[in-house]
């Protein structure tokens, strides 16, 4: 039984062990001379500025998870649409539920303001 899966376990064990050997040898023979302007952090070809602990807003982290949810409803619907003709009604039915489902939570999102940026009325003032 366990024999079905030595094919994968040694190309995990070939993989993880030039993985480290090749991290390795760059090391070892790499050129490594630091500078001031090569050690401070990039971000988007600006100077970075205030702590990296600053506090976001908490609008900014219900956008990046509303987004995260409705990118991922994609995985799902794109192989059902893809393949609609092979499937019976009831995949269909399933699918509508389930895209309504997904109307009504960005409904929902809307409602609560969540996708409004303007600062004057956010989503808790």
């Amino acid at each position: 039984m366990f024999s079905n899966y030595l094919p994968i376990v040694i190309l995990a064990g070939v993989a993880i062990v030039l993985a480290v050997l090749l991290m390795t040898l760059s090391k070892i023979l790499g050129p490594f001379r630091p500078n001031k302007n090569k050690l401070d952090p990039y971000e988007s070809g600006m100077d970075p500025v205030g702590e990296a602990a600053d506090r976001y807003s908490i609008s900014f982290y219900l956008v990046a998870i509303a987004f995260i949810v409705f990118d991922l409803e994609v995985v799902f619907i794109y192989p059902w649409a893809v393949n609609f003709l092979d499937y019976g009604l009831g995949t269909l039915v399933s699918m509508i539920i389930f895209i309504l489902e997904l109307y009504v939570g960005l409904i929902y999102l809307i409602k609560k303001g969540t996708l409004d940026w303007d600062m004057k009325k956010g989503m808790f003032n």
